[in-house]
């Protein structure tokens, strides 16, 4: 029976969809969103492709080729996959060192990790990284995509954007005298027109029909703006031959660490996707599946030549609020993109970069989290170093260690708090006599743990003792509050016996769980201490002291 749920967790939502029974209801919402994803999906692919340092047409595989495995594979009835803005930073940096063959031997091992993460199901240890951390590096990640487009929005004349921050506007200052009237113009329209149609007319693609504006201007009145085609030449009406990237050792030892990075924000965004989908919806995900599929489809995407893809969360939105019901709407959002490949290519080429700069400064402000971040900078302090760590470590240092150092920090945080909440205290011993009934001696004193006992607070147990005066006959410590005993914790007690031995005090431990005993058996407390010296009430423990 285990194995069975083991393998019915691994079941794609698509397979569970159609199982179910699929109405021609269900198909022309899920035929209607699809449609209308896959035309909100165009612009961003391409955008995503370009500042990510690639050729714009692998930002359109990926979107097909991964978008169409994820829906088919995944563990949500309606996540959209593809490039995400996510990936901008980190796809950029890896492209900068290795070039394409770099980043797709790194996509490919990433896609590994996510497989792996899925069968040994990691899917639900990846919930518990820290909301600041998330937020702190999503802002950050929208403040470098920002960043990245100020060249193409205000057209100025760089032949190669440097990719640290601060080099990157030494240089936007630089030049700024060689701004490009007609693209900014061009990309403030596009901006405006985007910005009116989303908050008027939410469910129309305003992207698409702002870049589609954008372009037809730029085309019929001959505008001397970059263009697509200008700078990377036409884009291919068909996806390419599947080919699989020649790889060395050499090469794996160096794109490792950005694989790491890759395999763990695309697993952190497309089940965050996921959680979103499933508020949304009133549904429920399968993470691990989600996962895996996650995985297979950044092979597909490497195979067709594209770049690392994860979960949508603005895709994935718009596609519940489109309607779709079920995975089918994600293959036909994928299949629409491949249609407007095959039919609009010559025309997409023509699209002004300025243009796709505009949505995505657009997709970085929505993406930047502004409102959550102040909140959490004006409720916690903690959380708040937590955040502005990750996010500065985002822009100014690279993804992987604004996550590690964030994550880091905020365990760091996190004992702190618990190591002040915990103590080692005197009982009330009114308290005790009221509830026993027995009057307490003199000579003993009782002693209770409050809250984990762990290696952060084992220096509160002699502490405790140091400040007895006079010293007592009898030390007894309670743990009937102590959730937690680590390692360190154990041998603290072993350490405390045998000091209580050395200067004649009897040690009792009192109010242990079946859980405690069997740490105390496995760690050798018993021996140490004496079995007949552990009890399970204070009561009993009294009673031995008395006797004693």
């Amino acid at each position: 029976m285990k194995n069975l749920f083991r393998f019915v967790e691994f079941i794609p939502k698509s397979f569970v969809c159609f199982r179910e029974g699929y109405k021609k209801g269900i198909l022309l919402n899920d035929l209607f969103a699809g449609i209308s994803v896959g035309v909100i999906a165009l612009p961003l692919a391409l955008a995503f492709a370009i500042s990510s340092g690639v050729s714009p047409e692998k930002g359109l595989f990926t979107a097909i080729v991964a978008g169409f495995i994820v829906s088919l594979f995944g563990g949500s009835r309606v996540q959209i996959g593809g490039p995400t803005g996510a990936f901008v930073v980190i796809v950029y940096a890896v492209m900068q060192k290795h070039g394409y063959d770099g980043l797709a031997l790194a996509t490919l091992l990433a896609a590994v990790f996510l497989l792996a993460m899925g069968f040994f199901r990691f899917g639900a240890l990846l919930k518990y990284i820290p909301y600041p951390v998330t937020v702190g590096f999503t802002s950050g990640i929208a403040v470098v995509i920002f960043s990245s487009q100020i060249k193409d929005f205000f057209g100025l004349g760089i032949a190669k954007v440097p990719p640290e921050f601060i080099d990157k506007w030494k240089m936007y200052f630089e030049y700024a005298p060689t701004g490009n009237l007609w693209a900014i113009s061009i990309a403030a329209a596009t901006l405006l027109l985007i910005v009116i149609l989303r908050k008027f007319y939410p469910k129309l693609p305003g992207a698409i029909i702002a870049v589609v504006f954008a372009a037809s201007l730029a085309y019929f009145l001959q505008l001397p703006v970059e263009t697509i085609e200008s700078k990377f030449g036409g884009i291919p009406r068909i996806l390419p031959t599947p080919t699989f990237p020649s790889f060395s050792f050499e090469m794996i030892r160096k794109v490792l660490p950005d694989a790491i990075v890759i395999a763990l924000l695309g697993a952190i965004e497309s089940l965050l996707s996921a959680v979103v989908a499933d508020g949304m919806m009133g549904s429920r995900h399968k993470s691990n599946c989600e996962l895996v599929a996650q995985g297979l489809a950044n092979i597909g995407s490497v195979i067709f030549g594209g770049i690392p893809a994860t979960g949508a969360i603005a895709r994935t939105s718009a596609n519940i609020k489109m309607g779709a019901k079920t995975p089918l709407a994600g293959m036909i959002h994928a299949v629409t993109l491949l249609l407007l490949m095959l039919f609009l290519a010559p025309f997409a080429a023509k699209i002004p970069l300025a243009a796709l700069a505009a949505v995505l400064v657009f997709v970085a402000w929505n993406m930047s989290e502004a409102r959550h971040f102040i909140d959490i900078i004006k409720t916690h302090k903690g959380d708040s170093i937590v955040l502005v760590i990750t996010f500065l470590m985002t822009v100014f240092v690279d993804l992987s260690m604004a996550v590690l150092s964030g994550v880091f920090l905020a365990i760091i945080i996190f004992l702190k708090k618990v190591i002040e909440k915990t103590t080692i205290e005197t009982c009330n011993l009114e308290t005790i006599t009221l509830r026993l009934r027995k009057e307490i001696p003199s000579d003993v004193a009782i002693f209770e743990v409050k809250g984990p006992f762990f290696y952060g607070v084992t220096d509160l147990l002699d502490k405790a003792f140091v400040n007895l005066a006079p010293q007592p006959r009898v030390f007894i410590l309670s743990i009937c509050n102590t959730p937690f005993i680590d390692t360190t914790a154990m041998r603290a007690l072993k350490q405390f016996g045998h000091k209580c031995k050395q200067n004649g005090v009897l040690f009792l431990i009192s109010d242990t769980t079946e859980e405690h005993l069997d740490l105390f058996k496995k760690s050798k407390i018993d021996q140490v201490i004496g079995k007949e010296h552990i009890f399970d009430d204070i009561k009993n423990a009294l009673e031995f002291a008395k006797r004693s």
